[in-house]
Parts: C-alpha cells; structure tokens; sequence
C-alpha cells in the first residue's frame, strides 16, 4: 500500500510539472479562470489521472486483471472528462444532456456519461463473479466518478474529500485499500497547488479520482455494500440535478 501511495504521488506530481513546464498546445488549451477571476491551469488533472492509473497498474497485491481493469478504467474517465474540459459548452445537468441525445445531438456531457458508465459496467464484470453484482460495481464506479466532480467547484475542495474518503479505504486494508492508496497518494501530491489557487483538477482529474475511489469501494465491499454505496451515490446525483440544473 505504501508502494502505492508513492506511486502515485510521484508521478502526479512529476506529470503536472512537465505539464505546467512545456504547456503543449499552447497556454488557451491549459488556462481557465476559477470561481475567483484567477487563471489557474487545468494541469492537475492529466497529472493526477495518470498517477492514479499508474499506482494502480503497479500495486503488486492486486491480480493483474485487476490492475489493468482499474488502471483503464481511471483513464477512461480522465479522458472522457478532458473531452468536457476542452470540448464542452455551457449545458450541465444530465436533463439537458439526456434531452440533446433524444434529439440525436451528442454532448459532451453524454460522452462521459456513455463512456464512464461503460467502463464502470466493463471493470464490474472483471472485478465481482456474479451479474448483480457486476451491475452495482458499475454503478459504483460511474456514481462516484460523478460525486467527485461535483465537489470540484472551489479549490480543494474535490481533492480534500478523496483524501477524506480515501483514508477510510486504507485503514480496512485488503483489496479495497490497495485501490484507495492510488487516487488518495495522486491527490495528496496536488493538494496544495489546488488550494493555493495554482491549478484545478478540472473533469480530467475529477472524474478519474472519482473512478479510483469507486473501484476502492467495489474491492472493498461484498453485495450489500455495494447496493448500500450504489443508493446513496444515485441518491445524491438524482438529489444535485434537481436542486442545480446547472450540475454535472
């Protein structure tokens, strides 16, 4: 687990060094403007994803298949999310994105919707034996991929609960503690760029820290668990659409 940890700090923190350092793409691909009117850098975001996946690929108590389910599926989710970030317009809210689908428009919102829930059902069937409980894990991984970006809307903020959460994960040790060790050590590295208003997780980064907290979960929990982590995380995204149309 410690292995892990490091794992994923280091190349985090290495990635969004390079990043902020050769900017490729230009300055307008990585600069956004926060809640506050300051330009910050959406660099945490690749940078914590690949740590992420990286740590998980690496985490030797793990079989393999499970490695590189879950290392796939973080950036999956990392990628869908930078499609959002350098791709998506002002709708928010699975309503709307759901509503263009209908018209047969495709969104950006629906790009990660489509595409983090399918790797979630994928990393389900390599992770549980039994089709329930492959449906929940999805679930599971989708949901918390998403409550993880709706957190992220003041500095900190997202990367604080996945540490919050996180800790939880490691401390029951096993399977789930070996996942958690690669999203917490990913964003423990970008912790104090985040809040010192340098950089932002973006949905790159949100999304995939998200995803690594999920598959935490699913390696953690048996089916009661899962139906118990798949209601609340329903719950909360049905709950945050209604009260903010503009989340998501």
């Amino acid at each position: 687990m410690k292995r892990t940890l490091t794992t994923a700090a280091a190349v985090a923190r290495g990635t969004y060094g390079t990043l902020r350092r050769t900017r490729p793409g230009g300055d307008a691909l990585w600069n956004r403007t926060n809640h506050a009117g300051r330009t910050v850098t959406l660099c945490a975001g690749p940078a914590t994803a690949l740590g992420t996946a990286t740590a998980i690929v690496s985490a030797r108590a793990l079989p393999a298949r499970h490695r590189w389910a879950g290392a796939l599926t973080v950036l999956t989710a990392g990628a869908c999310g930078a499609y959002d970030d350098v791709a998506g317009d002002d709708r928010r809210g699975f309503r709307a994105h759901l509503s263009a689908l209908r018209r047969g428009e495709v969104t950006s919102g629906a790009v990660k919707l489509l595409g983090i829930g399918a790797a979630g059902l994928a990393a389900g069937a390599v992770l549980k034996e039994r089709p329930l409980d492959r449906l929940l894990a999805g679930v599971v991984i989708a949901g918390s991929a998403h409550a993880v970006n709706l957190l992220d809307v003041r500095p900190a903020r997202a990367a604080g609960a996945v540490l919050a959460l996180g800790a939880g994960g490691l401390l029951r040790g096993g399977t789930g503690a070996a996942l958690a060790a690669a999203p917490v050590g990913a964003a423990a590295a970008l912790l104090a760029d985040d809040a010192a208003g340098r950089t932002m997780l973006g949905d790159t980064g949100a999304h995939a820290l998200g995803a690594g907290l999920g598959l935490a979960v699913v390696g953690a929990n048996g089916r009661a668990g899962l139906a118990f982590h798949a209601a609340v995380l329903v719950a909360a995204t049905i709950a945050a659409d209604a009260r903010n149309p503009q989340s998501g």
